[in-house]
This record gives structure tokens, C-alpha cells and sequence, in this order.
């Protein structure tokens, strides 16, 4: 009969395992971008282990004891009932299944080792004995933290094994067997360990070095490299980004059960497309949600609603490294963008590293001196540091990095505001001339109406999460519809020396995404004609006011306006 300690030990043996499991489990399901909710496969996954594992313990454990051919039958026997699981339920693959059972099953064992040895290592502390059998325990300690410390360390140095898709699972099969045994040691030797304290541990830091080296040797052939590739030309005026019905809110959580009481309405709704050789200028006050838009684009923030399509095709919940290269941003500060600690060399070969796997210099090198010549920089600014450079300068390494993965789509971000004007005339010119040789689609967020005239298309004029007017830039220009986007124009300070007041200031202030107000939203600031009571109930819907120009409005403010 087994004992009821035997029996609460077992228990916790298990729960922990369970735990451990669970959360190991769920991680590298993440990792596979399974398109299936991680936490029931997890739960479906353990809970089943967990049965089968304590029904065979409970009967075999008097019999065969915790023999090691036991432990292989059993994990191995799991290894099989995972891949039955995931395939039969889960709708999985027999090379998915078991990448993922077989790494679970690596943690668990190394767990379950891991309790034993320190089950017994307690055992050895707490028995009272004499100064000898005191010093091995110290002894034992310090050489456990050391040995500990290099394995780590030397298991996660490298460039290389930052690319490994499995780097936890890589850093506990280098640490473990010497830690193991070091352990085996200490129990087998107790006051001999002490004597042989040197040889003890220079056998440890041997395994540990030799176990590590050849666990990184074969976690490097699981990394994906790919060839660097020149930069590309696309063809104009095809498909490239389409955004639908675009939604992101952020919700307000109040009190200790975090209960949702509101929420931030920072996007709520909007559509548009970009083409390849094609700017979308996205203008409008601060606050209104335009980098928002970008960060949903770039799967910075959730989005709450609506699809994003890249060449027509629905982008995934979670981007692939293939994505991430064909979606770039280029931020508003250089200096928040630049790691001050690294080479221009480094920042711009960074992205090549971590989503192409490429880690061989030459070749790195060579691909950036060409990324430097592409933005009108020199061979010598190669092994400078970013505080060496002007602003113009650094936002120039900043659109190198971005091109680096020959992206498609480049979102820009204010890129110019933080320059003087004349650095932005550069900027901007040295943009057109990429996307005239290149094709790339440009979405250029800014506030600067005289930017958005210099290099936009299209422009996408934005209030308070919501597009007011959509339109050509000769159209939105030449014959602003919206009231908003009069104001906006009218707001613009001119050269007069005559007179140098600004001539028209948009009254009042933006109101609060948390709670907007009803109907139009830019209703209380409007200043309109053709305001009317309707304005403050009724939503605004979609007029065009001709081909390729549309406003968003209760009322159509001339008599081609047409309701959609």
C-alpha cells in the first residue's frame, strides 16, 4: 500500500508539474502562432497528462518504484498522447505536435530532476553534522551559484542565439547536466566533496562548457537565414495596404476586480487604401488618432475592430518575420529612435540580424555602406556613434534602417517636424526620390499642411478618431469641403509683413475620445453655414463631393454634395 505521505507527495509533485507545464506549454504555442485559443490547449493538453501520469504512479509505483525505465516509458508514453491530442482535437500536424510535446516534455523531466535533487539536497541540509560536512554545504552552494552563472551566461552569449526561436528551452538543456552533476556529487560524496572540491568543479565547468557548445552548435541549424537581397523596384499603382472599418479602443478599468467602466475611443471606424508608388497624407490635430492608425498597422496596439489587407490578403492576427521586413516605420524623434551606445553600422544592421538571420559582417557591412549611399550618406559614417550626427543626419540613418529589409510599406511619422526647415526640404526630397525609384507606398502622418502639399497624393484629413474628408491633395487644396479642413487651411500662419496676426484660430478644444459628443463630433467647434440643430443628434455619413473627394458630414455644405 503506498504511504500518505507518499501520496502527498506525489500531489505536489504533480501540481507542480501541471503548473510548469501549463505555462511552457502555452508559451510555445504562442511562439508557433497557432491560430487556436493557447489556454484550452494547454488546459486539455495537462489535464489529461496529469490523469494519466498520477493513475499510472498510483499503480506501479509500489512495483517498479522510480525506476529510470518507468520515467522513459512514461514520458515517452506522454510524448504519444500529446501528439493524439493536438492532432485529434486540435487539428495539428504530426511535425507540429511533436516540436511542440517534445519541448514540453524537455521541461518537465528536467522539472522533475530538479524537485528529486532538491528534495534530497533538503534532506542533506537539514542533518545536523560536523565542520567538515558544514564547509561541503557552503562549499557546495558557492560552487552551485558559479557554475550556474557561467552555463547561463555562456549558453546566451553570442549574436547568433538571439535568433533562436527556442532560446529558454536551448539555455536549460546547456545548464542542466552539469548542474546535475555537481548535484550527483554532492549526495554521493557529502564530506568527499569537500576533499575533491577542485577536481569536482573543474569536471563540472568542463561539462557544462561542452554540453553548452554543442546545444548552441545545434540550436544555430534551426535558424532561418535568408540572402540579402538588393532593393527592389514595384511596380506603381497596384494594391498594397487596405485598412476596413478600422476600429481601436483602449478600455478604462476601475477597482480591484479591474472592471471596465469606458473606454478611448482613439480610432473608430476608418477605411482607406494605399498603392504602391502612392503617399497618403493622414492629417489633423494632436490626439486624433493618427499614429494609432500606424501602431495598429505595425501590430503595436490591438485593434478592436475591422481587417487590415496587404496585397490583398487579410494580415494574420500575428505578423511573421516576412511581414515585419515589408512594413517599416520611421519614428518623429531620431534620438528616441537611436540606441546612443551603437554604431550607425550596428542600428542599421540590426533589422537584417534579428528578420533576415544574418549574421556574417562582410556581408552586413557591404549592405549597409550601399543602405548609406541610398540616403546620401558617407563610407566614413559607418563606425560613428548617433551623437556625432546633425538631426538631418540622424533621421537619414533612421530611413536606412527602415529600408534595410526592402520594405513595400513605409509608414512615416512625423519624420520631419523635429527638423529645421531646410533639413526638412532635404528630408522630403530624398523621400520623393526612394519612392520614385523604388515604388515604395508612403503613409506620412504629420500636422504640417505645407509638408502634406509637398509630398502627399492623397490626403486623409482626420478629427477625434474619425476621417472628416478624404480626397486628392490638388482637391482637398483647391476645394477643402469639410468645415474642419477649411479651418485647418484657414489656421495657417502666411508671410505677410503687413500683417502677421494669424487670421482665423479654431475655437474651443478637442473634445475627450473617453466621452464624445453626440452626433458630428467636431459639432461645438463648427463655425459652419450650414450647421443645423441636426448636427448635434445625427451622425455624420459619407457625401462625395466629386470623383475622388468625399467628406464626412450631416449636411452636404454645397449642392454637389452627394449622399452615400
Amino acid at each position: 500500500m503506498i504511504s500518505l505521505t507518499d501520496l502527498i507527495e506525489l500531489t505536489i509533485i504533480h501540481i507542480i508539474l501541471y503548473i510548469v507545464g501549463f505555462f511552457r506549454a502555452k508559451r510555445i504555442i504562442n511562439f508557433e502562432k497557432w491560430d487556436k485559443n493557447p489556454v484550452s490547449i494547454t488546459i486539455t493538453l495537462n489535464t489529461i497528462w496529469l490523469i494519466f501520469n498520477v493513475a499510472l504512479n498510483l499503480l506501479f509505483l509500489n512495483s517498479l518504484g522510480n525506476s529510470l525505465l518507468f520515467n522513459i516509458v512514461l514520458h515517452v508514453t506522454n510524448i504519444f498522447i500529446g501528439i493524439i491530442i493536438l492532432g485529434g482535437l486540435f487539428d495539428r500536424n504530426i511535425k507540429e505536435s511533436l516540436i511542440v510535446i517534445v519541448l514540453i516534455q524537455i521541461v518537465l523531466i528536467i522539472t522533475t530532476v530538479s524537485l528529486e535533487s532538491v528534495q534530497l539536497i533538503f534532506e542533506i541540509i537539514l542533518t545536523e553534522g560536523d565542520e567538515t560536512l558544514e564547509a561541503t554545504k557552503i562549499a557546495f552552494f558557492i560552487s552551485f551559484l558559479f557554475l550556474l552563472g557561467f552555463s547561463t551566461f555562456y549558453v546566451k552569449w553570442g549574436t547568433k542565439i538571439q535568433l533562436v526561436k527556442y532560446r529558454r528551452t536551448v539555455t536549460y538543456l546547456g545548464v542542466a547536466p552539469s548542474i546535475f552533476y555537481l548535484i550527483y556529487l554532492f549526495i554521493s560524496q557529502l564530506e568527499g566533496f569537500y576533499d575533491n572540491i577542485i577536481t569536482n568543479i573543474g569536471t563540472c565547468f568542463i561539462i557544462a562548457f561542452v554540453f553548452s557548445y554543442i546545444i548552441k552548435k545545434i540550436s544555430y541549424k534551426t535558424i532561418r537565414y535568408q540572402e540579402i537581397r538588393g532593393l527592389h523596384v514595384l511596380e506603381k499603382d497596384k494594391p498594397l495596404l487596405r485598412v476596413e472599418n478600422l476600429k481601436v479602443h483602449f478600455p478604462l478599468l476601475r477597482g480591484i476586480l479591474k472592471r471596465q467602466v469606458g473606454a478611448v475611443k482613439a480610432v473608430n471606424g476608418v477605411s482607406f487604401k494605399v498603392k504602391t508608388g502612392e503617399t497618403l497624407g493622414l492629417v489633423g490635430e494632436s490626439g486624433c488618432g493618427k499614429t494609432t492608425i500606424a501602431n495598429a498597422i505595425l501590430n503595436l496596439v490591438d485593434k478592436t475592430e475591422g481587417d487590415l489587407y496587404f496585397h490583398d490578403e487579410l494580415l494574420p492576427t500575428n505578423y511573421t518575420s516576412s511581414i515585419r521586413q515589408k512594413i517599416q516605420i520611421v519614428y518623429q524623434d531620431p534620438d528616441a529612435s537611436l540606441n546612443p551606445h551603437m554604431k550607425v553600422f550596428d542600428v542599421i544592421a540590426e533589422p537584417l540580424r534579428n528578420l533576415l538571420g544574418i549574421t556574417d559582417k562582410t556581408k552586413l557591412r557591404r549592405h549597409v555602406l550601399r543602405l548609406l549611399e541610398q540616403v546620401s550618406l558617407k563610407r566614413e559614417h559607418i563606425d560613428r556613434y548617433p551623437h556625432e550626427f546633425s538631426g538631418g543626419q540622424k533621421q537619414r540613418i533612421i530611413i536606412a534602417r527602415a529600408l534595410a529589409c526592402n520594405p513595400e510599406l513605409i509608414i512615416l511619422d512625423e519624420p520631419t517636424s523635429a527638423l529645421d526647415v531646410s533639413v526638412q526640404a532635404q528630408i522630403l526630397n530624398l523621400l520623393k526620390n526612394l519612392q520614385r525609384a523604388y515604388g515604395y507606398g508612403f503613409l506620412f502622418i504629420t500636422h504640417n499642411l505645407a509638408v502634406v502639399h509637398h509630398i502627399a497624393d492623397r490626403v486623409a484629413v482626420m478629427y477625434l478618431g474619425n476621417f472628416v474628408e478624404v480626397g486628392s491633395r490638388d482637391l482637398i487644396f483647391s476645394n477643402p469641403s469639410h468645415p474642419y479642413t477649411k479651418a485647418l487651411l484657414a489656421s495657417r500662419p502666411e508671410m505677410d509683413p503687413e500683417n502677421q496676426d494669424i487670421k482665423f484660430v479654431i475655437e474651443g478644444e478637442v473634445p475627450s475620445p473617453i466621452a464624445p459628443p453626440p452626433g458630428c463630433t467636431f459639432n461645438p467647434r463648427c463655425v459652419s453655414d450650414a450647421r443645423t440643430k441636426e448636427c448635434e443628434f445625427e451622425f455624420p455619413h459619407k457625401i462625395k463631393i466629386e470623383e475622388g473627394h468625399f467628406i464626412w458630414c450631416v449636411n452636404p455644405p454645397t449642392s454637389k454634395g452627394e449622399k452615400i
